[in-house]
């Protein structure tokens, strides 16, 4: 299963890091487990959630408080909607690998260029025409 970094999380959601972390003290379905380093580590569920909270915060005006029981209440769906969601959520989570993958992917290029293992762009007074 795909894991995210705060940072990743970040860019997936838009929800600055200072934001995440309170939401983590203030609502108990959102608990991301720790890495040996002591780094917060997200699943896929943990990001559908900080999605959910981020709409009903953000565009239904919910307190905080309020969003956290929409979210217990919208735990006990009927089982035709949960096929349809958990469709939505499969397709959601290989989009954010994808998302990721490519970001890091990027990271990866950066370094190695900064560090000289790129390939070098070719010397123009060598170039014949």
């Amino acid at each position: 299963m795909a894991s995210y970094t705060i940072g990743e999380v970040e860019q997936l959601t838009g929800i600055k890091t200072h934001v995440l972390r309170y939401w983590e003290e203030v609502i108990p379905l959102l608990s991301p487990r720790k890495d040996f380093g002591g780094r917060r580590v997200y699943s896929q569920r943990e990001i559908d959630v900080i999605r959910r909270l981020k709409f009903l915060i953000y565009e239904k005006e919910f307190t905080i408080e309020g969003a956290y029981h929409q979210l217990i209440n919208e735990a006990f769906v009927p089982e035709d909607r949960t096929k349809a969601l958990d469709s939505v959520r499969r397709i959601r989570a290989e989009l954010n690998e994808a998302f990721v993958s490519i970001q890091r992917s990027r990271a990866r290029g950066e370094k190695k260029l900064r560090q000289g293992d790129g390939e070098s762009e070719p010397d123009e007074s060598k170039v014949l025409v």
